[in-house]
């Protein structure tokens, strides 16, 4: 279904015939991302993979130019959001000391986002070790696992809810626009992302809510249990590679220096290893035990850390951009955007 969902999108925006320029960056304005400029403020120049903008320049009135990047314009947003005291509304500082330290931001929905994903990676990292190693009684791992998989829900609604409420404008808000449950944007990469991401925890709640009856036949355990696994474990895997994508401004690349490649290798480094479990997890008709009992639990376990080291990076992650390290100047542009050259 997700998969579906991602390939009839990809068609309809493919219809725009759209070259690149210098830099990866096309030079057809037709194709723009989401916010809109402060009057005076013109497009440029915009890139990202395929059809989808991650990345724009634009050119303010005095001539310099602004680099705008979606991931970066998001977490700001979430940011500032939540963190950002109503007298520093217009853009000004906050007041210093006026933040709690970067590992601990409750009022922070982003930080509650991760801490969310570390308990459900957690508890699958626990289900896939006590899986493979453990003499735990079958009915506690897949409590265990249905737990995990409600955290891994609960958490991916906020990141879906990230998307949906960040910023429309480059220019800082002078008032924050109201909350949003949800919202239609499959134009937008980091959009399409997180939705279908929780597409894949529902259907990972559906399996491991069905796993806990034991008295399920191999085509009832097939078909209840290891199909909406395995659909979960492509829609995550199709998640990852389109926020992958969003930080490499492409399908692929290698910036192992920075934050927020290193947080998007990670899940889809747990993607894959979530994907070769369910693999492994089908059970054979003829006996009734899985392809590799070794190979499901394993990759179970190993997508959780990959996962959780993952969650884990969103919180300095979104203290760094709550910060404002990136635009300390009395030029700054706004939310996402920072000077280039």
């Amino acid at each position: 279904m997700a998969g579906a969902i991602v390939r009839a999108i990809s068609r309809r925006l493919a219809r725009r015939s759209i070259r690149a320029g210098p830099g990866g960056f096309h030079g057809d304005r037709a194709m723009s991302g989401y916010v809109q400029l402060p009057e005076g403020w013109e497009r440029v120049a915009s890139a990202g993979p395929g059809a989808f903008v991650t990345t724009e320049e634009f050119r303010r009135p005095d001539g310099s130019r602004v680099r705008w990047e979606s991931r970066r314009h998001r977490k700001r947003s979430a940011a500032r959001r939540t963190a950002t005291p109503p007298e520093t509304a217009d853009g000004q500082a906050p007041v210093p000391g006026a933040e709690p330290p970067g590992w601990w931001r409750p009022k922070q929905r982003s930080w509650w986002m991760a801490v969310l994903f570390v308990i459900g990676s957690a508890c699958f990292i626990a289900g896939g070790i006590a899986s493979q190693w453990a003499s735990t009684p079958r009915p506690a791992i897949g409590v265990t696992f249905f737990v995990g998989s409600i955290f891994f829900t609960t958490a991916a609604y906020l990141q879906w809810s990230e998307a949906v409420n960040a910023e429309r404008r480059i220019a800082v808000a002078r008032h924050r626009r109201r909350w949003r449950p949800a919202s239609w944007e499959p134009r937008r990469i980091d959009w399409l992302s997180a939705a279908v991401q929780l597409i894949g925890t529902f259907l990972f709640n559906v399996s491991t809510f069905a796993a806990l009856n034991d008295s399920l036949t191999t085509h009832q355990s097939n078909t209840r249990v290891w199909a909406p696994d395995a659909f979960g474990s492509i829609a995550f895997l199709i998640s990852s590679e389109l926020a992958f994508a969003e930080v490499c401004h492409r399908w692929l690349c290698l910036r192992c220096r920075t934050l927020a490649w290193k947080i998007v290798a990670l899940n889809l480094l747990g993607s894959i290893a979530f994907g070769i479990s369910a693999i492994a997890s089908l059970l054979e008709p003829s006996t009734g035990e899985p392809v590799s009992a070794r190979i499901a639990n394993s990759g179970t376990w190993l997508g959780g850390v990959g996962f959780l080291i993952g969650a884990l990076l969103l919180i300095p992650e979104a203290a760094g951009e709550g910060s404002g390290a990136d635009a300390q100047t009395v030029a700054d542009p706004g939310i996402g955007a920072h000077p280039r050259g």
